[in-house]
């Protein structure tokens, strides 16, 4: 098996939660046992395709989801834009958490005010923190998934008024999931101007203003070989820059998680797993199809939980309820 090749995606997670916490009553039963007089009225999440629920939808984008095979687990076995045979981070997220079963998109023609109390995502496919790569993806930038989060809160405050609002706000749950596409995309054009240490650099300084910007966080993705370099090294300064961070905002707790290992851990021992496969993923060939490329003319693997990957880019629903429960177990102590 060839270890880290351009399919692997490994990633580094990054949370973000406001220290007063106060209870909040949960639609649905919390799966996660949360620390003492912690509780997480909503989540919000930005980012790529880790964690669209379904903004790219009707944007004119090859990184769209919204068609078969795509879904084939889901409710009902519907495509809704998210790039897996299933649910993703986002829903596992707020279902660990028993705040409600899915994170819906907030482009979602039928999204109801309901939802925005608890959260909502603003993620698009094939975004990134470099800003050369939402342009040559055709997705929503950060900055612009951040102009839909203050056109959010204007709905928010319509709906329960401005000190719900705020107390929503200062208590909630912010995700960003990006790097994905900078790295394994945007660096084969960007390393005729960046060096490794620059570009890491780049992405880096652009995580960070997106933190200070919104007192949220992120998931930062990253795929291999030397690429699996620039990631290592961007997880490395990333760390770094978080603990910079809460020493410059004491008001706010930002929490580095990483990811990267466990993920590494399913991929390198994928039979202790339970899984068959780690090498391709379950859409076609499960080597190059993946957004528009994994499509209804696509067969599809005999048993998906035989795999590590749904396409040749983003795991299985599988391997994500297997990742995200024990991660968020580990680390949510430190939101206290």
């Amino acid at each position: 098996m060839k270890l880290l090749s351009s399919h692997y995606c490994l990633s580094s997670l990054l949370l973000h939660f406001v220290v007063v916490l106060l209870f909040v009553s949960c639609k649905t039963k919390a799966l996660l046992k949360l620390p003492p007089n912690v509780s997480v009225p909503a989540v919000f999440v930005f980012g790529d395709s880790i964690v669209d629920t379904g903004n790219n939808n009707n944007r004119r984008t090859i990184a769209r989801s919204n068609f078969p095979p795509y879904g084939e687990d889901f409710q009902g076995g519907l495509p809704t834009g998210r790039f897996s045979n299933g649910k993703v981070p986002s829903d596992l997220i707020v279902e660990e958490l028993g705040i409600k079963e899915l994170l819906p998109a907030y482009l979602n023609p039928q999204l109801q005010p309901t939802d925005l109390v608890t959260g909502v995502c603003f993620a698009s496919g094939g975004s990134g923190y470099d800003p050369l790569t939402s342009t040559l993806e055709s997705s929503i930038s950060l900055p612009g998934q951040l102009e839909l989060f203050k056109e959010y809160i204007g709905k928010l405050k319509g709906l329960v008024g401005e000190d719900r609002t705020n107390f929503i706000l200062a208590n909630s749950l912010f995700l960003v999931v990006g790097g994905s596409s900078d790295i394994s995309n945007t660096f084969r054009i960007r390393q005729l101007q960046y060096d490794i240490p620059a570009y890491t650099d780049l992405l880096v300084n652009s995580a960070s203003n997106f933190i200070k910007r919104t007192m949220g966080g992120g998931m930062a993705r990253k795929c291999a070989e030397k690429r699996n370099d620039v990631a290592k090294l961007f997880n490395s300064k990333l760390s770094k820059e978080v603990d910079s961070v809460n020493r410059n905002f004491p008001n706010s707790r930002n929490v580095y998680i990483d990811v990267y290992n466990p993920l590494l851990d399913v991929i390198l021992n994928y039979r202790k797993y339970g899984y068959k496969v780690a090498d391709t993923g379950c859409c076609g060939t499960g080597r190059v199809e993946v957004a528009i490329l994994c499509n209804r003319f696509d067969s599809t693997c005999p048993n998906v939980l035989d795999h590590v990957f749904w396409d040749s880019f983003h795991p299985t629903e599988s391997v994500y309820k297997k990742l995200i429960a024990p991660i968020l177990q580990k680390y949510l102590y430190q939101f206290e």
